[in-house]
């Protein structure tokens, strides 16, 4: 009788097993994973986020942020205390809360600035 497929091949004497390196076969499996999960970072901006409407420049000094900080804590203060004016209900509660945060924040950078001033003029004193 003719047979349509061959007979399979001798068996050389190695198991498939041992003709394959497990080893390097597992470390190249992780490092492709390894890649694709975790592109390599090497063309990565600065920390900067994008899409950033305001920056702040690196050469001011702290005495001028904390004085800007203040007056902007101020401004703030003054619109939430205008709008509770303006509304009633919860939402005249919810402005006048945004004008004492507002207020408490004033005085915690009032108090930062202060700290600086005390501090420079030590430092000035100390020089001379």
């Amino acid at each position: 009788m003719f047979k349509v497929t061959p007979n399979p091949p001798e068996n050389t004497g190695t198991p498939a097993e041992e003709s394959l390196d497990t080893a390097t076969l597992d470390r190249e499996a992780a490092d492709r994973a390894f890649a694709h999960y975790f592109p390599p970072t090497h063309n990565k901006q600065s920390k900067r986020r994008k899409g950033r409407l305001f920056t702040v420049a690196n050469n001011i000094d702290s005495e001028a942020l904390l004085a800007n900080a203040s007056e902007d804590m101020l401004s703030i203060s003054a619109i939430a205390a205008k709008l509770a004016d303006d509304v009633e209900g919860s939402n005249r509660s919810v402005a006048l809360a945004l004008s004492r945060i507002a207020d408490g924040a004033q005085l915690m950078v009032e108090r930062a600035l202060d700290h600086l001033e005390e501090l420079i003029a030590a430092r000035q004193e100390a020089k001379t």
